[in-house]
């Protein structure tokens, strides 16, 4: 293997010199700075990652814990941290957590021995639901940066990139209600335990209380037959008009059931979603959605914490990503 030794001894200048040229460095002259780079890439020249650790006492390498990458949003959002931290020369360690708080507990301690310098998280359902967040707060008192996205524990001061929930079902609900004329408006929801979820049921009701309606919300849990549960609802309750949807699935399962009861969508009953761009395909008609733009999501996190890695003086931050209502032809 090519070495900066060898590099520096065929091109007659110093070490410092071929090290200052293949950082870019604006004290090397760009003829010196080409003559570098040719030669390194003609003798496939590879930096040695492990001294450049032990020099600058940094891994150059993210820890990134999800609670599952199943759920189409978490992998957009992955996709974007990818992109976004190989473009900054980082990268990641991704792990999943399964929605268990044990697991979660067990990946933030096996990368925080000096695997990583920072970590992103989505906090799982386990741990939220348990409230039991002491072994983030640990990390962050080693002075390991920590990024939350989606899933957020207020009370624990970090970074954290986040959606508007409460303000992107208000505006959901309200235009079923103004636009559509809707009056009897179903909430479904298998995340009301989680702070996304509440956030998203309060948006909700208050748009109906806006609008002096009735709320009714379907709440299910992770085990239930989600299928049963909003086919016999609509069974039940012909006058049904809309349904909003706060998870990635059960719009599109909603879609499915009211067709079953013999609802002609969108005429009969009108559909808004959570997803991104590709799950309005999955469903006939296309389903109309709160687009999260989780790929963002993931590109502002590896900012965020960059960031925050780079600065002696870094003031912790909450960055909202504006969500967007795209209308397609489960809605009128």
């Amino acid at each position: 293997m090519t070495t900066l030794k060898e590099l520096a001894k065929l091109l007659n200048i110093s070490v410092s010199t071929v090290s200052k040229a293949l950082n870019d460095s604006h004290e090397i002259s760009e003829n010196t700075k080409r003559r570098v780079n040719e030669l390194a890439e003609k003798l496939n020249y590879k930096p040695n990652r492990i001294a450049q650790q032990l020099k600058s006492n940094r891994t150059k390498t993210i820890g990134v814990i999800l609670p599952t990458v199943t759920n189409p949003f978490f992998a957009e959002v992955l996709h974007g941290i990818e992109t976004s931290a190989t473009k900054n020369n980082y990268d990641i360690i991704v792990c999943l957590s399964d929605e268990s708080l044990t697991k979660e507990q067990r990946s933030l301690e096996l990368l925080s021995n000096g695997s990583v310098d920072g970590f992103i998280i989505a906090v799982a359902r386990e741990s939220q639901v348990e409230e039991k967040t002491t072994h983030i707060n640990t990390v962050i008192n080693s002075k390991i940066p920590v990024l939350m996205f989606d899933r957020v524990v207020n009370e624990i001061s970090c970074d954290k990139v986040v959606v508007d929930d409460f303000q992107s079902v208000y505006e959901a609900t309200e235009y079923l209600i103004k636009k559509e004329k809707r009056k009897h408006i179903l909430l479904v929801s298998n995340i009301e335990e989680l702070s996304v979820g509440k956030l998203r049921i309060k948006g909700y009701q208050k748009a109906i209380e806006d609008a002096k309606l009735k709320s009714n919300v379907l709440k299910l849990s992770k085990v239930d037959d989600v299928e049963k549960h909003v086919y016999e609802y609509l069974q039940n309750n012909p006058n049904t008009d809309a349904i909003v949807s706060i998870d990635h699935i059960t719009g599109i399962i909603a879609i499915n059931m009211a067709k079953k009861t013999g609802k002609i969508v969108p005429k009969d009953l009108s559909v808004i979603g959570f997803g991104y761009e590709h799950t309005q395909l999955l469903s006939s008609p296309k389903i109309s959605i709160v687009h999260q733009k989780a790929y963002e999501i993931g590109e502002m996190s590896v900012k965020l914490l960059i960031d925050n890695l780079q600065s002696d003086d870094h003031k912790t931050q909450t960055i909202v990503v504006p969500s967007e209502l795209k209308l397609s032809e489960s809605t009128k």
